[in-house]
């Protein structure tokens, strides 16, 4: 049981990361992203939907429990470990996958960034906060 609540806990830190990082990089991420904005062009068309939020917080739930059977398997069993390890996942796994598909579809290096730079220090905060259980 307890390691079901660390991974859902672990989970919704990183998508809690992704709220802080993408408000803070909205205008950025917003002219990067061609996302259709809404009337006043100051946020997503999107906003409202709650159907990429809940894909969010799913999706960041399922990578903490991977992350954390990998890090079970692994031996990985401190704070720190949990940290390093959880910026490699983000940094060389899941930032690659990223840069890849925004290379063969043309989508602007400024948005690799910021969406990779998410995958990566999201990736640390669930690594990180699987250790404190």
């Amino acid at each position: 049981m307890m390691d079901f609540l660390a991974v859902v806990v672990a989970g919704v830190a990183g998508f809690m990361f992704g709220a802080v990082w993408y408000t803070a990089l909205a205008k950025p991420w917003m002219a990067a992203s061609g996302v259709a904005l809404n009337d006043a062009g100051d946020a997503p068309a999107n906003q409202s939907d709650p159907i990429p939020y809940i894909t969010s917080i799913i999706g960041a739930i399922l990578v903490a429990g991977m992350m954390r059977h990998v890090f079970a398997l692994s031996g990985i069993d401190t704070f720190g470990e949990g940290l390093v390890s959880g910026l490699g996942v983000g940094l060389f796994l899941v930032s690659p996958w990223i840069a890849t598909f925004y290379g063969f579809s043309g989508r602007p290096f400024p948005l690799t960034l910021i969406d990779g730079g998410y995958a990566t220090f999201g990736c640390t905060v669930i690594g990180a906060v699987l250790m404190l259980f």
